[in-house]
């Protein structure tokens, strides 16, 4: 793919919007043709797979792959020879690297791991600006909202887990590592400080937009409910969780503005944006998205898939071409009342537990993505999964890395826990490990990272 600057992207998505459907169509087909011919010809991994697929395929004979067998062969998935997944993860133990450029090129990414299987993504300049044009050109669902954004001074603030290579984070630190300028308008507050200290920066910066994790939005919405958080925005964007009916009107009557989210993820930055219908149009000139069953078969329009195959049509370091993503959708492909003519998605969404524990008369919240991003950053644990009981005591199952001792793994998670919750005013837990290793719900099928549990009683080895 050609080198695209942020100003050319963003007309490529503008000039998208103007095309009558056979356009879009002859677009996409041809931009799958190329990225196909590309990872055949630049990637070891895409080459042997596709060994036996002919020129003239549709997007149906290209085999599905998944987030485990390409990081068993990420050297030779990526399409830069000179790229290897060791440079990546020792780039990612020095935390002053979030938002700079491995070798000078790649900005590094993980995923947030519902499945339970972190994945570690690059994405060059040119993927970087295509994101940055979806983002620009599409995130706000009314006008009215990105005008009084504007007028307010643009001043925006995430709520996000900081010292992590998630997506958001990264992005924004970034941005302010590349223009230093603009550290009045742009910041990220760490999801994982006390909630009182995440309220006196927002206090202090006094953003138009507010953005960040839904489970930490609710919490603060209590804090502006009991008048402790005095900010008043004229956007709340979500992300990185599911948005509940109840929870966006409790965040649009509590900071009295509108309440949007998007569908994103790291493979593909934002697949869908929400429109004022809350259907998730999929960004379709940079992204396939297909809805299908446990078999990876076509579902119809109208009926709940077991995942989506998810083609990323710009990402050429790092082709991800009828990937596998678990999450429950619903395709619609009927027209839908806001005009916007590309297909529309229904979310099921993640559902990680926000957690409750006692400190002498004190109740202290935690929202989950705060455990995920400290226990993710743990080099010896492979999987893991805290399910956390009445009485401050958190059951530990997890899988340890090959080299790494099982003990040694929960000891890691055990110090780390303990030294966070005691940031948090919690200094009385128990934390046991248990034989049991870390399960997918048996109904949904979907993987959760942190469970509250209120009956039943752990079982420590």
């Amino acid at each position: 793919m050609k080198k695209t600057g942020i100003l050319k992207a963003m007309k490529l998505c503008l000039d998208y919007q103007k095309m009558t459907d056979g356009e879009r169509e002859q677009l996409r087909t041809a931009r799958l043709r190329e990225l196909v011919a590309y990872a055949r010809e630049n990637s070891p991994y895409y080459q042997k797979l596709y060994q036996d697929i002919p020129d003239d395929f549709q997007l149906s004979d290209l085999p599905p792959v998944n987030k485990r067998e390409l990081m068993d062969h990420w050297d030779e998935w990526v399409t830069d020879g000179d790229l290897k997944l060791s440079d990546a993860e020792e780039f990612m133990t020095d935390r002053n690297n979030i938002g700079s450029r491995l070798k000078g090129k790649y900005m590094v990414f993980t995923t947030s791991g519902s499945t339970g299987n972190p994945l570690v993504a690059v994405y060059d300049k040119t993927a970087e600006n295509i994101m940055g044009a979806i983002s620009a050109c599409r995130s706000y669902a009314r006008k009215e909202d990105l005008k009084a954004f504007i007028l307010k001074g643009g001043k925006s603030i995430g709520v996000f887990a900081d010292e992590g290579f998630y997506l958001g984070n990264s992005s924004i630190r970034s941005r302010l590592k590349t223009m230093p300028w603009k550290k009045k308008q742009l910041a990220v507050s760490s999801a994982l400080w006390p909630v009182d200290k995440i309220v006196a920066q927002l206090n202090e910066f006094q953003p138009a937009m507010l953005g960040g994790y839904p489970s930490h939005l609710e919490l603060l919405s209590e804090e502006a409910a009991a008048g402790r958080l005095r900010i008043h925005p004229v956007i709340i964007m979500t992300g990185g969780e599911y948005l509940s009916d109840a929870l966006r009107q409790k965040l649009a009557d509590t900071f009295h503005c509108y309440v949007q989210t998007s569908y994103s993820c790291t493979e593909g930055g934002t697949v869908a944006c929400e429109c004022t219908h809350r259907h998730f149009h999929v960004n379709d000139d940079w992204l396939i998205v297909e809805a299908v069953d446990g078999n990876g078969d076509p579902v119809a329009d109208g009926v709940q898939a077991e995942k989506i195959l998810l083609t990323n049509l710009y990402n050429y370091t790092q082709p991800y071409i009828r990937y596998e993503v678990t999450d429950r959708v619903i395709m619609h492909h009927e027209p839908c009342p806001c005009g916007n003519s590309s297909p529309w998605l229904e979310l099921e969404g993640r559902t990680d537990d926000v957690t409750e524990f006692r400190e002498g008369e004190e109740t202290v919240r935690i929202a989950p993505l705060s455990f995920y991003a400290l226990l993710k950053e743990i080099h010896g644990i492979r999987r893991f999964q805290l399910v956390v009981y009445p009485e401050n005591r958190i059951e530990v199952r997890l899988e340890e890395k090959e080299g790494t001792g099982r003990q040694a793994a929960f000891e890691a998670a055990k110090t780390a826990l303990t030294d966070y919750l005691a940031s948090q005013n919690v200094h009385h837990v128990q934390i046991t490990l248990t034989e049991e290793t870390p399960r997918q719900d048996k109904g949904s099928g979907k993987f959760k990272h942190i469970i509250s549990c209120r009956q039943e009683t752990p079982k420590a080895v």
